[in-house]
């Protein structure tokens, strides 16, 4: 997420691409593509996020966690939030963060309990790189030999396990649409052993557009990362302002594209469900969840649990590894559901 009315988030091999990413474009051309994935009405998620929004200089650490947590004690309470996710949201997929300081360090082997956790759940794991804001959050990769290891750990562990999936950079946008893909194609060439199918590259800029990569070979089978937010318009208060908006997005891509990151306020009492009445939220909500619907697409909720986040779906409960969560809007969940192909609209 990259801002918001009240608050504002969001090798050694690949070091060459980062440093030199339009020269490198000729040779990563020749990587053969796989197949082209043809369907993302399958993930049905939300966002996990740490309480500062994910930008963090040190260990990420969703909300319910902490880093002096043994693997097995996050294991434990990792289990109790994603079977709340199920039981609660109907989710089956979870977005999780990750930056070289979880994944490099000695958090790792405590953080690996999240994402077994949620594997033994049945659920999709998606991993997503996040960039440190120190000394400025810019849209761009902060230590490329930092950011190799990272993924060379992240990948070495979870290459292997169909429940993992990897996104190797959350908005990206302090790149050119022409060099974010040339860093991207040459992620898929550093890691042949991750299937495709299994890698989210962001649309451009802060993953707002996803055609130019859709239009780029060399991210063949592939899915796509799109991000959009109600507050990036917030006079737009006609529904089809916004579905205009997202299938602009989207252009013909719509069967590789998860909508992974979109929210909107679920602790003010909005109903979503109800008429817009000049609401900018509401327009938006249904909006998209109408259009992801109609397009048969998968979506990633923003976020499903993050303390302190007015867009937060669940409030966490309990203590210790006894946690459950409390759903803050349930005409908001309502609407998410609706996107996922099931719920009631507001028909």
């Amino acid at each position: 997420m990259n801002s918001s009315p009240t608050r504002r988030r969001r090798t050694t091999r690949l070091a060459a691409a980062v440093a030199c990413a339009v020269s490198v474009a000729g040779l990563i051309t020749a990587v053969a593509p796989a197949a082209n994935a043809v369907s993302t009405a399958q993930f049905k998620g939300v966002n996990w996020a740490d309480p500062r929004d994910n930008y963090a200089a040190d260990e990420v650490v969703p909300s319910g966690l902490s880093k002096t947590d043994s693997y097995r004690t996050t294991y434990a309470k990792a289990s109790a939030v994603i079977g709340e996710f199920r039981a609660e949201l109907g989710a089956n997929t979870v977005r999780l963060p990750i930056n070289p300081a979880t994944v490099n360090g000695p958090f790792w082997n405590s953080y690996t309990g999240v994402i077994d956790a949620a594997a033994a759940k049945g659920f999709k794991v998606i991993l997503a790189y996040w960039e440190s804001p120190v000394p400025s959050k810019d849209g761009k990769i902060d230590d490329a030999a930092a950011f190799d290891r990272m993924w060379n750990r992240v990948t070495s562990k979870y290459a292997r396990n169909g429940a993992v999936y990897f996104e190797p950079m959350n908005e990206p946008f302090g790149y050119s649409s022409q060099e974010w893909r040339d860093i991207a194609a040459q992620w898929l060439a550093t890691y042949p052993q991750v299937k495709r199918n299994r890698v989210f590259i962001g649309g451009i800029k802060y993953s707002e557009d996803v055609k130019p990569v859709c239009a780029d070979a060399r991210l063949n089978g592939t899915y796509l990362a799109l991000h959009q937010y109600g507050f990036w318009h917030q006079d737009w208060t006609d529904p089809q302002q916004w579905e205009d908006d997202l299938r602009a997005r989207i252009g013909t891509c719509a069967s590789r594209t998860v909508l992974d990151e979109f929210g909107a306020s679920m602790t003010t009492g909005l109903n979503y469900n109800g008429p817009v009445n000049g609401s900018n939220e509401i327009a938006y909500i249904q909006a998209v969840t109408d259009t992801l619907r109609d397009l048969g697409m998968g979506s990633v909720y923003w976020p499903g649990l993050r303390t302190g986040d007015t867009y937060s779906l669940t409030t966490l409960q309990g203590t210790g590894t006894n946690l459950s969560l409390t759903v803050t809007n349930p005409t908001g969940l309502n609407r998410l559901r609706w996107g996922w192909g099931g719920g009631v609209g507001n028909n």
